[in-house]
């Protein structure tokens, strides 16, 4: 189920409720002219509920409107007859709250190309990558980690042998690779040197690597069968380590399942 309340006027307006309206809005901002894109901030202000109204009124006669979106409605069923599947920077802008449209343009591309190599193939396997990776980049912003790196000097589980290999090999990628050993696999299956030099840097600054090591991270990990059975806390745990931004990533996968799957 796309929403589990209402949203609208005088509707409890719960902010993942919202978040998804809004951006199935979105979605359809081709059927209104002139409407601005809607803000995916899960807060339904006087814009979000004016595009309601504007939405229904193309549903029925004028003044019929109710400005209130149901859980089963004919309302939300006609906002995601415009979700087709097809995987493009539009549908990847509007998947990834308050992201940047030229983030989702520079992305789009490579996380196609990656999904298709790492049998990322099914739109459950999709909601789930993407919605850990949009967690993960904080909406594709972020490609290498805002720390140092220094946690992880000495970690041999990492394989950080050598000195200031914690920083060197620090995550990077929209799914962050993290250690010596991880980047020298990478780099091993792909037949690239990702560990001399300033080589490590180009898991952040390429966008064809960073998206690809996300996506041969997520295979490697046997997580496209964790996807398979929907299995979203033990898919956590293997990117995190523990569970660190759950609930941000149940959002988040709520609004690629509802955009994703028909």
């Amino acid at each position: 189920m796309c929403i589990s309340q209402s949203v609208g006027l005088d509707a409890p307006n719960k902010n993942d409720d919202v978040t998804v309206i809004q951006a199935l809005l979105n979605l359809n901002l081709s059927l209104l002219p002139g409407m601005p894109f809607l803000l995916e901030d899960g807060v339904l202000g006087p814009h979000s509920q004016s595009v309601i109204h504007q939405f229904q009124g193309l549903l029925a006669k004028p003044g019929v409107a109710s400005g209130v979106i149901d859980p089963g409605s004919a309302t939300l069923t006609a906002l995601r007859a415009a979700v087709n599947g097809q995987f493009d920077s539009n549908l990847l802008h509007i998947l990834m709250p308050l992201s940047f449209e030229y983030r989702a343009v520079t992305f789009s591309g490579p996380l196609a190309a990656a999904m298709h190599a790492n049998q990322i193939n099914t739109p459950l396997r999709q909601a789930h990558f993407l919605a850990q990776l949009g967690h993960e980049s904080g909406s594709l912003t972020y490609t290498a980690e805002l720390a140092s790196g220094a946690a992880y000097e000495g970690r041999i589980d990492l394989g950080n042998t050598d000195p200031s290999d914690g920083p060197r090999f620090k995550g990077r990628g929209l799914i962050q690779l993290t250690g010596r050993a991880n980047y020298t696999s990478y780099g091993n299956d792909r037949g690239h040197d990702y560990i001399t030099g300033l080589n490590p840097n180009l898991l952040a600054t390429d966008p064809k690597i960073a998206a690809d090591c996300s996506g041969w991270f997520w295979a490697t990990r046997q997580l496209n069968e964790l996807a398979d059975s929907d299995d979203l806390l033990t898919i956590t745990k293997r990117i995190n380590g523990g569970t660190h931004g759950f609930d941000d990533r149940a959002r988040r996968l709520k609004l690629a399942k509802c955009l994703l799957i028909p």
